[in-house]
């Protein structure tokens, strides 16, 4: 039997122990900052400065010069140091056996979305509407990079990309900020974990700060002009979002913005990052963009690009030697204040120390069955299915189980490497398990026909037309892959138009004067038009480039094994021409109604039907923001608000009753919008506050809740506060940002009292 004066000890040993906590991360904290300062102390500023350089080790004559610079202390981390680990293991052995102060190296790698398991692009990913799964994808993706010693990954990429011309939006997370920024912090959780020092985690990295994604005209590295209140109320947010979920560094981007480039730009980098968001990680640029501030106009040589950026808030110099050549001659001279070099310094090395560098430097015990384990394939396969988004359905899909002979036709229906998309170094097609294995492997007792029509995607030749139009007349449905290699998206590779490239489109239309059945399925980086190939398809689904299990993932969905659950996370236009369009616009004081097209009536000065819209195509997109079919139907009836007035401080909660109406089990992702109805500036007609997926049975309901604050509808106004104004609101719930798919009801947000 315990004695009271037991009980009292082990009752304040507890208590203790609790109360210690917090001291303990205090601690933490205050030996992170002692072991800090003690290096920069003992460090001379030509060490300090090599803190700062990122090196491609490529570019490097030959090795014994590389380890002598190491040795002198005269690099900080390297890029795409090989995909091997006896490389980085070298390298990091100079520095940390042979260099003066032993400080290790970063090795740092694009690990976008997947390492050697390829998980559908990142657009995809988003596609999923699924936080959870996409952190699990990004902490699989960190378990199989550190296994070849990387420690370090540019990504996630979280630009705001409203333009489908722009390459790199394959490597976005969409048009909205809430999505993206949801699962930016997803990501960033899923590479970094809990604890940066974990063996199997990563650090994380949020590019390109800030505004990337808005570059003129699509056009890759291009100028962008955002003022300040958008820059906050849209573009910033992911990065906040990252920031918040524990972010460890920060990539400057390539634009400039509002004419002041962003490797060079202190509002973005000192004021908002560092002032406002309390960020102290390091900030890296992008690949030389630093130097090319002088193609901007904005520096006059690479003495001023090392002054301007320093200065700004850039500790480390990706590839270009601004830094290493000229810092030292700015702070002798007196340009350039010391605080700046010891601050870079200090937040890299305090990421070195995070990421447990200084006792763990070499590469984790080497594992090879982490590479493509099951479970990491399994992961992918779940992923590309929840990211495949079923556009049109005229009962061809699932298809039919008296189905007995399919075709499968197309330049993608076979093409191992180009399902795996842009910006996978580290990828091997020979994993790639294709659309047409896929239905070989499960054929049971059907009879699979294959064609490819089309050597490549771009091809300009008809001479594999016949075969893959015989198949399609030998088959009870033809299932045709076609898209965009996956050279057409990516960095550098903007596209003035976004129709289906090559003779895809002579092929689709040859395939569908057979009259059999034909079931799309568009693999692609981005948006693509295709209206004369939507009327002619009987099903359509987008499954944009899948990654390593995308033949498994499709047969799931095509053959009904799960429904298709996944959401577009862009507008898709009708046309070219209708971009920029996204669903979070302005009103404008002439907003077009629906179904208005051609020639207006009246005259400038009897004005009928002169309103903002395109004469020769509708003004609505081709597919809006958050739209995506199922194989069953649900029903949203009940919205309900807990309250009409929203008072400050006070929780307003949104309940809306879902029912899966049709045949078949699914999960639905139900969206939740409001509306600014009135504000100090023009407020978008309607933006995405949250969502929730939402798995039920046949003739299943759920009572779905959000819960709204006045925070939730606060914004950057014209003197930039941020401020919920009182006034009038409305509440939209549904399964697409079209009006015709949501549910409304209005409340009110109270003053201040």
């Amino acid at each position: 039997m315990f004695q009271p004066q037991l009980i009292k000890s082990i009752l304040f040993l507890l208590l203790f122990f609790f109360i210690a906590l917090p001291a303990q991360s205090l601690d933490d904290k205050t030996l992170e900052n002692e072991k800090i300062s003690g290096l920069l102390a003992k460090m001379t500023i030509d060490e300090k400065i090599g803190q700062l350089a990122q090196f491609n080790p490529d570019a490097r004559p030959t090795e014994a010069g590389l380890k002598e610079i190491i040795r002198q202390g005269g690099v900080g981390s390297f890029l795409n140091a090989g995909s091997d680990r006896e490389t980085k293991e070298k390298l990091q052995r100079v520095a940390v056996e042979e260099s003066r102060l032993g400080i290790p190296l970063i090795f740092g790698r694009d690990v976008i979305h997947g390492f050697r398991t390829i998980f559908p692009i990142p657009l995809g990913q988003a596609a999923s509407w699924n936080p959870l799964l996409v952190e699990k994808a990004s902490a699989i993706a960190a378990r199989e990079a550190v296994q070849t010693g990387v420690q370090w990954t540019f990504a996630p990429m979280m630009d705001i990309a409203r333009d489908p011309r722009w390459g790199r939006i394959a490597e976005s997370l969409g048009e909205d900020p809430v999505l993206a920024g949801e699962l930016a912090a997803a990501m960033t959780r899923g590479f970094q974990g809990n604890n940066l020092s974990d063996p199997n985690r990563i650090a994380a990295c949020a590019k390109h700060y800030v505004g990337y994604g808005a570059a003129e005209g699509g056009r890759d590295y291009n100028i962008t002009f955002i003022p300040e209140q958008e820059l906050r109320n849209v573009y910033l947010v992911p990065f906040k979002a990252a920031v918040d979920a524990g972010l460890a560094t920060v990539m400057s981007a390539f634009n400039d913005l509002n004419g002041v480039p962003a490797s060079g730009n202190a509002f973005t980098l000192r004021q908002v990052l560092r002032n406002e968001w309390g960020f102290d990680g390091f900030v890296v640029s992008d690949w030389t963009s630093m130097t090319e501030m002088i193609n901007h106009g904005y520096c006059a040589d690479e003495r001023e690009v090392a002054l301007k950026s320093l200065a700004a808030g850039v500790d480390m110099e990706m590839v270009s030697e601004s830094y290493r050549n000229h810092v030292k001659e700015l702070i002798e001279s007196g340009q350039l204040d010391q605080k700046y070099l010891d601050q870079a310094v200090a937040n890299i090395l305090r990421i070195k120390i995070r990421l447990g560098l200084f006792e763990n430097p070499y590469p984790v015990p080497e594992d090879k069955s982490v590479l493509l384990h099951p479970d990491h394939l399994q992961t992918a396969r779940e992923l590309a299915g929840q990211s495949l988004v079923l556009l049109k359905n005229k009962n061809i899909l699932p298809v039919k189980p008296d189905v007995k002979t399919i075709a499968i036709i197309g330049p993608l229906a076979d093409n191992p490497l180009d399902q795996l998309g842009t910006w996978a170094p580290d990828r091997n097609p020979d994993d790639s398990v294709t659309p047409l294995q896929a239905f070989r492997e499960n054929a049971g007792g059907r009879k699979i026909l294959f064609a490819k029509g089309m050597e490549k995607p771009r091809s300009m030749d008809r001479k594999h037309f016949s075969a893959a139009v015989d198949a399609a007349k030998k088959a009870d449905v033809a299932i045709v892959f076609v898209g965009e290699d996956e050279l057409l998206s990516g960095e550098a590779h903007s596209r003035a138009f976004i129709n289906l490239p090559g003779l895809q489109e002579e092929l689709i239309a040859a395939i569908a004067a057979t009259k059999t059945p034909m079931v799309l399925v568009i693999m692609a980086g981005r948006p693509l038009t295709f209206p004369t190939q939507l009327e002619q398809a009987d099903a359509l689904l987008y499954a944009w480039h899948p990654g390593t299990m995308a033949g498994p993932a499709l047969y799931d969905v095509l053959t009904g094994a799960i429904a298709p659950s996944g959401k577009l996370p862009v507008s898709f236009p009708r046309t070219v021409g209708q971009v920029p369009i996204y669903y979070n616009h302005r009103n404008t004081g002439r907003p077009p109604t629906a179904d208005m097209l051609g020639i207006p009536l009246g005259t400038p000065e009897d004005p009928k039907g002169y309103v903002s819209n395109y004469l020769d195509a509708d003004f609505t997109p081709q597919f809006p923001f958050g739209f995506g079919l199922s194989y069953t139907t649900f029903t949203y009836s009940a919205l309900k608000l807990s309250t009409d007035k929203l008072l400050p401080g006070q929780e307003l909660t949104v309940t809306v009753q879902l029912k899966n109406s049709g045949l078949m089990a699914a999960e639905e992702v139900v969206q939740l919008y409001t509306r600014d109805l009135t504000g100090s500036i023009t407020r978008p007609v309607k933006e995405l506050k949250a969502f929730r997926r939402v798995a039920l049975k046949p003739g299943e309901k759920q009572d779905v809740q959000f819960v709204i604050t006045e925070e939730d509808l606060a914004f950057w106004n014209a003197e930039m506060k941020f401020v919920a104004e009182p006034g009038k609101f409305e509440v939209m719930v549904g399964g697409s940002s079209a009006d015709g798919d949501l549910l409304k009801a209005g409340f009110v947000l109270e003053k201040q009292n």
